[in-house]
């Protein structure tokens, strides 16, 4: 990281050409940021997202992002599965880590990713964008000021419609399928941020044909009284609304509480609720990124890693309770 001198940019070097990947690629002109190179399993593929986003260099192996002595740092959009290899490959080339959600497909393996950064000393991250959204921050400064009392509550719930194929990323075990690491991490992380661990968790869900998690409800509870009620689903849509409640008013978080466009505070006593809005994307994780490697954080505090390694314990204790298991899991 001592080689990113002032006022250069942050050269990302991509590994993976997908949807997700094509999102950060178009929101990478946020702060001084720019994509150096992408590699793909197809060399086509990733030629061709290089000449879209406007990287300079394309490979049709991994490694070539990797050990590219002018890449600062590696993004991985793979698929869940290669999350944890690539991951330590990258690490151990000395190169700081931003990897998609879930870091990895269990805890154990977030613990050995994670642990490697720090021994390497290196950046690493999970790319819960979520948890940079600045009106994400702004709630848990309305949360912290005492606005709304003590929270009592947190609703969400994100779930899409896709239809059973068994080829499906989503349906396939294989490649990490499944409604908890694909969407159910989103309401676990919002719920976490304003609740924190819970004391217990109770898990309800459906499995598809393939043995997937296909419907997740999870509540989790506290000592306090309070409760966390999370959904993920891949079998129908759901407005993907989340609400943080407290002892004397609410927080709405709308329309799309991933990536969030307004919070309205609303007061128990009534009187106009109070809307804060602001229209973002993927830059504000690019901009924290580089505020962390310019600065030689080798973690964000807004995406910690024992929340990572947390989060993906709890999804472990939930897949168990449902009997879903990924091929070499013991």
């Amino acid at each position: 990281m001592s080689n990113i001198t002032a006022g250069r940019p942050i050269r990302w070097g991509f590994l993976g050409a997908g949807g997700i990947a094509s999102s950060m690629a178009a929101d990478l002109h946020h702060g001084n940021n720019t994509l150096y190179a992408v590699a793909a399993r197809d060399t086509d593929r990733a030629a061709t997202f290089a000449a879209r986003f406007g990287a300079t260099h394309s490979h049709g192996s991994y490694r070539g992002v990797i050990e590219d002595p002018d890449v600062d740092i590696v993004y991985i959009a793979t698929t869940h599965p290669f999350h944890r290899e690539q991951a330590l490959m990258a690490i151990d080339a000395g190169k700081p880590v931003l990897v998609e959600k879930p870091l990895a497909l269990n805890a154990a393996q977030a613990r050995e990713v994670l642990t490697a950064a720090r021994r390497q000393g290196v950046f690493a991250m999970e790319a819960v964008w979520m948890r940079a959204n600045p009106l994400i921050l702004l709630a848990q400064e309305i949360v912290a000021s005492g606005v709304i009392g003590d929270v009592v509550a947190v609703h969400a719930d994100f779930s899409i419609g896709v239809d059973f194929d068994p080829g499906h990323r989503l349906y396939d075990l294989a490649n990490g399928g499944g409604a908890l690491l694909d969407l159910g991490v989103y309401p676990m992380h919002l719920a976490w941020l304003f609740l924190g661990r819970p004391d217990t968790q109770q898990v309800l869900g459906t499995l598809s044909p393939t043995g997937s998690d296909a419907t997740v409800a999870i509540q989790w509870g506290y000592a306090s009284g309070a409760t966390g009620q999370l959904r993920c689903a891949m079998t129908a849509q759901t407005p993907g609304r989340a609400t943080i409640a407290g002892t004397t008013g609410s927080i709405s978080v709308e329309p799309w509480f991933l990536n969030p466009e307004r919070l309205v505070v609303s007061a128990n006593e009534g009187g106009e609720p109070r809307v804060e809005e602001n229209q973002t994307g993927y830059g504000p994780q690019i901009e924290e990124v580089e505020r962390c490697l310019r600065n030689g954080l080798l973690e964000s505090p807004v995406a910690p890693h024992a929340d990572t390694i947390a989060i993906l314990e709890l999804i472990d204790r939930a897949r168990a309770d449902l009997g879903v298991r990924y091929p070499g899991e013991r």
